[in-house]
């Protein structure tokens, strides 16, 4: 007989009970699908230890409480790995924050831009915030300029959510993506995948058919090197009448 130790330290899951931490009169016993039937705790553990595995509470609140015969660490297992699919298949949205100063250049707002293009292709909002410091404050209207600018340049993605607006020292904005836009990017992304993915098999094979036109392309006389027939001559002089 499989036994389990009287005592099970295994920590269940919160509101779970296994084995002898079942502590009621009776329970209903379940194994397999099919209804065992009501007995004390201690005879359905006797009966989970005779087939090596289990009894685990399922509903507590019922009269009697539920139980089932399983084994309890594959249920984790299985349990743990349908949170984990869950977790995979949900997108972590966010606002993420991009800063600025009145006096940004070409170069550094196209960088930036293309960083905004990714957030908002992957779902996220952006706070656009440009710093002020010193007599820069006494021109806030640099800092629209600035907000004006990069909502231009990605409005083809991106709707205004919140207009530039002053804060302390600085001028905000809120911008989020337009409908369809994490759609069409994720299709974008997935065809570039699968044209890379073409494009190293058709490497491979390209060069697959390359070796063996090589192969194919070895002549007769090298093939035949060194190779002599029954009388100890190479073949090549054999063939030859002189």
């Amino acid at each position: 007989m499989n036994g389990r130790p009287r005592f099970d330290r295994r920590r269940p899951e919160p509101g779970l009970r296994i084995n002898h931490r079942i502590r009621v009169p009776e329970v209903r016993v379940i194994y397999e699908g099919e209804q065992l039937g009501i007995m004390s705790p201690g005879k359905a553990i006797e009966i989970a230890q005779h087939k090596g595995l289990d009894l685990v509470e399922i509903s507590p609140r019922a009269i009697p409480p539920v139980c089932r015969i399983m084994d309890y660490g594959k249920f984790k297992f299985e349990e743990a790995k349908k949170k984990r699919a869950q977790k995979k298949g949900q997108s972590t949205v966010g606002t993420k924050e991009i800063k600025f100063r009145p006096k940004t250049d070409e170069h550094d707002l196209d960088f930036k831009t293309k960083h905004i293009r990714r957030f908002l292709e992957d779902g996220n909002k952006v706070r656009l915030v440009v710093v002020f410091r010193g007599r820069e404050m006494a021109h806030p209207q640099m800092g629209k300029v600035v907000l004006d600018r990069v909502v231009e340049r990605i409005g083809d993605i991106a709707t205004l959510e919140v207009s530039p607006n002053m804060e302390g020292r600085a001028m905000f904005a809120i911008i989020a993506p337009r409908p369809g836009v994490v759609q069409k990017a994720q299709a974008a992304k997935k065809a570039q995948a699968d044209a890379e993915r073409a494009a190293q098999l058709a490497k491979k094979d390209a060069k697959a058919r390359q070796q063996q036109q090589e192969d194919d392309e070895l002549d007769e006389d090298e093939i035949n090197a060194g190779i002599e027939d029954d009388d100890g001559d190479d073949l090549d002089d054999a063939d030859d009448p002189n």
